[in-house]
C-alpha cells in the first residue's frame, strides 16, 4: 500500500493513500463489486456524511460489476446522503458499477475520455441449478426477474429513458463511449482538465 508524506506541527508523518484521499473526500470503486467492496465504501460514505454532510464526495469508478445486493446497497446509501456525490468514471463502469454510478445525481454523473459504460440484464452468474426441483428453479427465476425488472427502472429513471426503451439495449451488453453516454442520459459529460481540477 503506497503512503504519502505530511507536514505538520509535529514533523513529517507517512499515511496510507487511501486516508490522504479520504481527507479530500474523494473514494474509490476499483474492481469488482462484492460485499467487501461494497461495504468498504458505505463505511467512508457515512463516515464524510457523518463528518459534514454539506461538502461534496468524489467517487472514482472502474469496476467490471459484481453482485447486485452488494451493489445496491451503495446505490441506496448514495441516494440517501445529503452530502453531493460526484460520480467519475476512470476506466469502465460496467454492469453493478453503472447502477452505483446512476445513484449520483445526473449533473453530477462524468467519465474521462477514453471511458466506457456498459448495462445489461442481470444473470445468475455462477450460480449452481444443479440438483434443484423445478418448483425451486422457477422461483429461483421469479427472484431474478424481479430483480432485473428493479434495475430497470433504476435505469430508466436516472436517464429519463422509458423502461422499454432501456429493456431493449439491456437484452445484451451494450457499451457506451463518453460520447453515447451523453445521449442516452448516462452522464452528464466529459472532463477536461479544467472541470477535473474541480472535483
Amino acid at each position: 500500500m503506497a503512503n504519502v508524506i505530511y507536514e505538520s506541527v509535529r514533523g513529517l508523518s507517512a499515511i496510507a493513500i487511501e486516508d490522504a484521499f479520504l481527507r479530500d473526500r474523494k473514494i474509490f470503486l476499483i474492481g469488482e463489486v462484492n460485499d467487501e467492496s461494497c461495504n468498504e465504501l458505505i463505511k467512508q460514505l457515512l463516515y464524510m456524511e457523518a463528518e459534514d454532510d454539506s461538502k461534496p464526495i468524489t467517487l472514482f469508478i472502474n469496476s467490471p460489476g459484481g453482485d447486485v445486493g452488494s451493489g445496491l446497497a451503495v446505490y441506496d446509501t448514495i441516494r440517501l446522503l445529503k452530502s453531493p456525490v460526484t460520480a467519475v468514471v476512470t476506466g469502465i463502469a460496467a454492469s453493478m458499477g453503472s447502477i452505483i454510478m446512476l445513484a449520483c445525481d445526473k449533473n453530477r454523473r462524468y467519465m474521462l475520455p477514453s471511458s466506457r459504460i456498459m448495462i445489461h440484464d442481470c444473470s445468475w452468474g455462477r450460480h449452481d441449478m444443479g440438483g434443484k426441483k423445478p418448483f425451486e428453479v422457477e422461483e429461483e427465476l421469479n427472484q431474478l426477474k424481479n430483480t432485473n425488472e428493479k434495475l430497470l427502472n433504476i435505469i430508466a429513471e436516472r436517464t429519463g429513458k422509458t423502461v422499454e426503451e432501456v429493456a431493449e439495449v439491456t437484452k445484451k451488453d451494450s457499451y457506451y463511449s463518453a460520447d453515447e453516454a451523453i445521449e442516452f442520459g448516462l452522464v452528464t459529460g466529459v472532463l477536461d482538465g479544467e472541470t477535473f481540477a474541480k472535483i
